[in-house]
């Protein structure tokens, strides 16, 4: 069966202050555009205070779909056991190799929901303002398969440095016995961290919800972020505010927790996670998540992987502020 391209258009805002806009074998056709049980959870240590080799992997973008332009934004580059920051400060030729890849007409595989969808044409680059570290914008004429036409939270990769195929789109909303299930994973860490509880309940501390199918997994998954004292976006929290990241995945008997982020704001620095699309970026077989986090001034990035039966936060940019 042939799917036929079309254009969407993206922008991926990088605003400053409270923003809390979101940025996630077939012949395919081009077609021009019309308008331009329980788990342990085990964290890691941010990546950044690892020794990189030096080498060049495959880099990661996230962007967003708005209009007839894809603005992403550079979130790092792809190894075997995680990401790691770009630039890398031990490479001298990442401003060549950037300007290499965005140079007007290359090519990048766009992906959501852990499939690609379509391509990326880019045309521009900038500062990534409203990021923390010397991130870098790349914007350009986004092209998707008819059926991902709805699909908002994108994700690329440069097209000749990867081999993906087009894939079966399918974007899930989240069901009653998903919200629920949310509810009771917070409920039962929130006392597990010693917390206080949500004067008007967790259901009003949930801030944000996303289901998803993860590949090679039976079974659909639900993220939420709950919020206490706060929003979920870039800003000053109030003294003991916190945020809370849950992730439940589906077994026999329903909902069990999968992982679990807590971080107490006025202790350790505000950095509060949001579901924001997942993919097999380093082609193990298992599909990795990225998340949105924002701090007190700047957005950052983070990302979970698989470590046996567990999830692990295996990458976490190192804001100054958190």
């Amino acid at each position: 069966m042939q799917k036929h391209l079309l254009v969407v258009a993206v922008i991926l805002t990088a605003g400053t202050g409270c923003d809390n806009v979101e940025f996630g074998g077939l012949d395919i056709a081009l077609q021009a555009p019309e308008s331009a049980t329980k788990q342990t959870t085990v964290d890691l240590a941010p990546t950044e205070t690892a020794e990189y080799p030096d080498t060049n992997g495959v880099l990661l973008l996230a962007g967003m779909r708005q209009g007839a332009i894809g603005r992403f934004i550079v979130v790092g580059e792809v190894h075997s056991d995680t990401l790691r920051p770009f630039p890398n400060a031990k490479l001298s030729d990442n401003d060549e190799r950037i300007a290499k890849l965005i140079a007007p007409g290359s090519e990048w595989a766009v992906f959501s929901e852990g499939v690609r969808v379509g391509r990326m044409i880019a045309q521009s680059v900038g500062p990534a303002i409203g990021f923390c570290g010397a991130r870098t914008a790349i914007s350009g004429v986004v092209e998707l398969v008819a059926t991902a036409a709805s699909a908002e939270r994108l994700l690329a990769m440069p097209a000749a440095e990867v081999n993906k195929p087009y894939e079966e789109y399918r974007e899930l909303s989240h069901t009653y016995e998903q919200r629920v299930a949310t509810l009771a994973i917070a409920g039962d860490a929130i006392p597990r961290y010693g917390a206080t509880w949500p004067e008007s309940g967790t259901l009003n501390a949930r801030e944000h919800i996303q289901s998803f199918q993860l590949r090679n997994t039976p079974g659909q998954s639900i993220a939420a972020t709950f919020i206490v004292g706060d929003n979920l976006g870039v800003g000053n929290p109030k003294q003991g505010a916190y945020s809370l990241f849950v992730m439940g995945h589906e077994n026999d008997s329903g909902y069990v927790e999968s992982h679990t982020w807590y971080r107490d704001a006025t202790e350790d620095g505000k950095a509060a996670p949001r579901y924001f699309d997942h993919l097999d970026w380093d082609d193990d077989g298992l599909d990795e998540i990225l998340l949105d986090v924002f701090g007190n001034q700047k957005r950052s990035f983070a990302a979970l992987s698989r470590q046996g039966d567990s999830w692990v936060r295996s990458y976490q940019d190192n804001c100054a502020e958190s």
